[in-house]
């Protein structure tokens, strides 16, 4: 698929200025110049303009109200493909991590969540559903499950925060590696609203389960993030035997 295509001339220079306005002060939800003032700024016509603004709303850098005008998005957070927990990736980026609506109950495994655990639909598992937080804005929504022979009390115990730490600390089970799928969804009304954005809003929807060094599959986890504060960069190798 082509590349789509930057902007040429008068529509290259205005978005130069537009990111310049982005980048060198404007705050996030600061309001941006209105079409009418940016056509007659760079001597262009209106459509040149929206198109303009369409394409930087496209890559997340604004987002428009109806009757309000346009403004400067919150900045994604860059995540890397890497093992990380959600405290541990936030702290990073010197965001403080926190959690809403935590939920913890012992629960029969089911068909689907006993299969990727490889235990019987009939055991128990330990469900985990909490909406994860960056600087108190929700980020994502999280179900975590887990063998309950091996985290014996989870669902007793008082904790907020990294769930591979207590894993960790409390049982001395350690996460060594992963496999993990991402798509792109849309919110569902109920999931929407536990992420504070709209019905249909675009999210990225992650699956992962979690092994320790011996194999054992510890963690089943569905996440969904909100794409509009989230990108998943990836470095990519070139296999030398491919031409």
């Amino acid at each position: 698929m082509p590349e789509t295509a930057r902007p040429t001339g008068k529509a290259a220079r205005l978005r130069e200025y537009l990111t310049g306005l982005i980048d060198g002060g404007l705050q996030p939800h600061d309001r941006m110049p209105t079409e009418r003032d940016l056509a007659e700024q760079f001597q262009t016509t209106r459509l040149t303009v929206r198109r303009v603004l369409d394409q930087l709303g496209h890559e997340g850098r604004l987002y428009r109200t109806q009757g309000a005008g346009t403004f400067v998005s919150e900045p994604r957070i860059a995540k890397s493909v890497d093992l990380t927990s959600f405290t541990t990736d936030m702290r990073a980026r010197g965001l403080k991590p926190g959690s809403l609506g935590t939920h913890v109950e012992c629960i029969a495994a089911g068909a689907e969540v006993g299969a990727e655990l490889h235990i019987s639909p009939r055991d128990l598992v330990v469900h985990i559903t909490r909406v994860r937080t960056a600087d108190g804005v929700p980020m994502c929504l999280e179900h975590c499950y887990m063998p309950a022979a091996l985290v014996p009390g989870l669902e007793t115990l008082q904790w907020d925060g990294s769930l591979y730490e207590v894993l960790s600390q409390t049982y001395g089970l350690n996460v060594e590696k992963a496999e993990q799928s991402i798509r792109a969804t849309v919110l569902g009304a109920d999931d929407a609203t536990a992420l504070s954005v709209p019905e249909f809003s675009p999210a990225f929807r992650v699956q992962r389960v979690a092994f320790d060094a011996r194999g054992r599959r510890l963690e089943f986890a569905l996440s969904t993030y909100r794409a509009d504060r989230y990108s998943y960069d990836m470095v990519i190798y070139r296999n030398p035997g491919n031409s």
